[in-house]
């Protein structure tokens, strides 16, 4: 069996609001096995979203602890951290969060360029995502030029330069019309198997959520 690759112990997510406390996760146990794909699903403000950022270490929890692999991700500095997501995570989010002012290939090497790699090889890393995944033609086009499913298409290349281990995604087909939703589906399921990823992600769609081995649902902050 696969080894552990990311698990939580007892994590908590509090807000304070205007005197009271919110708990949004209460005490959440998880265990990813390297490889997996695991899907998180809930009911708006179920707390799947935020945590999916924890596991991402794009937040801290209240309380208990995140483990990569074994180690204390709780521990690190907040630089130590964004080293760390740029070496061994990449994310997807509903909106695909480009910048309008870079071309899709500019956009896509960008996360190459900022984890040290040289424009000339990360704009090479870049060119050969996009065309994996349909894109070469449009490689010059800025965010405006592209149709929604294109758009999200960089934004999954984009979180996939830096060869990740771990690939996260919020909703990343909801902003999408059936078909192309269905498209980019398909791709992450592709995209695992080629690539060895492990997969976590958060939807509100039964349909997609069904695909996955394992499913998780959240309702007022624990698992059902």
């Amino acid at each position: 069996m696969s080894s552990v690759i990311l698990s939580t112990k007892c994590v908590t997510k509090a807000y304070d609001m205007n005197g009271s406390r919110l708990e949004v996760l209460k005490g959440i146990d998880l265990d990813i096995r390297q490889g997996e794909a695991v899907c998180i699903m809930g009911v708006s403000g179920a707390g799947k979203s935020t945590l999916l950022h924890i596991l991402g270490t794009l937040d801290q929890p209240t309380l208990g602890k995140v483990y990569y692999r074994g180690e204390d991700l709780t521990r690190k500095t907040d630089d130590q951290l964004a080293s760390f997501r740029n070496r061994k995570m990449g994310f997807v989010f509903q909106f695909h969060h480009l910048l309008p002012e870079l071309t899709a290939l500019e956009n896509v090497a960008l996360a190459a360029r900022i984890g040290g790699t040289s424009k000339v090889e990360a704009e090479k890393m870049a060119l050969e995502l996009l065309d994996q995944l349909g894109l070469k033609k449009r490689q010059s086009h800025y965010p405006s030029e592209l149709s929604g499913g294109e758009r999200q298409r960089v934004a999954i290349a984009r979180a996939l330069i830096q060869k990740p281990e771990i690939l996260f995604a919020d909703e990343p087909s909801g902003n999408l019309d059936s078909e192309n939703g269905k498209v980019i589906q398909d791709l992450f399921f592709e995209l695992k198997e080629k690539m060895g990823l492990t997969l976590v992600v958060v939807t509100h769609d039964q349909e997609f959520a069904n695909r996955f081995p394992k499913l998780y649902r959240l309702k007022n902050g624990v698992f059902i």
